[in-house]
């Protein structure tokens, strides 16, 4: 008899289906979910977390700088930079439209009774908003951002754009150079990011654990009632999303010679995973391995995952318009269309 193989799918769909469960039971026993929670699983959960945090920066900088240095040509890289960055703008454009659009139609703050909602604490976030509001966050502050002073430091905050600057300079630099001198450091980063692919899988092992301690947690802390105000927004953001990928995204794959089913088969696993932990981080290296191991060239992976993890957020981008819209229908506030656009 052969012996069963669970695909890691499914795994993390188990692990997933069994941490609603044992949250939900903790939810209603304060006597053991304080213990399980600060002893068995959040540090289960963190362990998770942590472990793909500690790949995803050495897999980017050897990655992005073997892709860059396979290129070899600046003006190449140029177009390739300069096309990436069009289409991050015109899908991202693309998400806020329809984020309004679905917010305005649908009308997901309107008809909330406000003391039905969970209240918290919100003077910590009085800083974030303070710094917002500076200039530190304009154009140029994003553009220096870009730069790092130190990118140790850089690397140790895992601040991605940073790290892919000086990766994209390094890898300019190394392709310059004579082959004699170049191919050896070539071979020692692509060996780096082989090592890494198969630490990810190591890693990768432990993801339903992971799930089901992140799952668990959530569920026992928050529980199902608290989400039943919010249940019209939380069904249009997940309807905006999967509107996003299955027409927005399709019509791309499309013009791109592909269908998007088959993208969605060959990401699956990575699709639940990221939508389990609530993070792009715990996908990247995998997303890019599995990219390459299906014919993208890596000069072009290598250079477009990393940065569209940073520039492409358009999930966030969906559901951060339709929030804002929402929370202004909760309070009553009438917006223009440009403010909404502004907001």
């Amino acid at each position: 008899m052969k012996n069963l193989k669970v695909s890691l799918a499914w795994q993390i769909l188990l692990a997933m289906v069994l941490g609603i469960l044992l949250g939900s039971y903790l939810h209603y026993h304060s006597d053991s979910r304080e213990w399980l929670i600060a002893n068995l699983l959040s540090p289960a959960g963190d362990i998770f977390i942590h472990l793909i945090k500690m790949i995803v920066v050495p897999i980017v900088i050897s990655t992005l700088i073997v892709g860059i240095a396979g290129v070899g040509d600046a003006k190449q890289l140029g177009r390739i930079g300069a096309k990436t960055i069009l289409y991050f703008e015109l899908i991202t454009t693309v998400a806020i439209i329809l984020g309004i659009t679905l917010a305005n139609v649908f009308q997901p703050g309107s008809g909330i009774d406000m003391s039905q909602l969970a209240t918290v604490d919100i003077s910590k976030y009085q800083n974030t908003t303070a710094e917002v509001q500076s200039h530190a966050h304009g154009l140029m502050g994003t553009i220096l951002s870009l730069v790092p002073t130190n990118i140790i430091a850089s690397m140790a905050k895992g601040d991605m754009l940073p790290i892919i600057f000086f990766s994209v300079l390094f890898g300019l630099g190394l392709s310059s150079l004579p082959a004699t001198h170049r191919e050896p450091l070539v071979t020692v980063f692509r060996s780096i990011s082989e090592t890494m692919f198969k630490v990810t899988h190591m890693v990768m092992r432990y993801a339903p654990v992971g799930v089901f301690a992140l799952i668990a947690v959530t569920v026992a802390n928050f529980g199902f009632a608290s989400l039943w105000p919010l249940a019209k927004l939380v069904l249009l953001v997940h309807f905006a999303i999967i509107f996003f990928a299955l027409v927005v995204l399709g019509i791309v794959a499309r013009l791109c010679g592909l269908s998007i089913w088959i993208l969605i088969r060959i990401l699956k696993d990575e699709l639940i995973l990221a939508y389990s932990t609530a993070s792009s981080e715990s996908v990247l290296p995998r997303i890019i391995e599995k990219m390459e191991a299906y014919g993208a060239p890596a000069s072009i992976t290598s250079f477009v995952v990393p940065t569209g993890y940073s520039f492409n957020l358009d999930g966030s981008t969906l559901y951060q318009s339709i929030a804002a819209i929402f929370i202004a229908q909760l309070y009553g506030i009438d917006l223009s269309l440009w403010q909404e656009i502004v907001l």
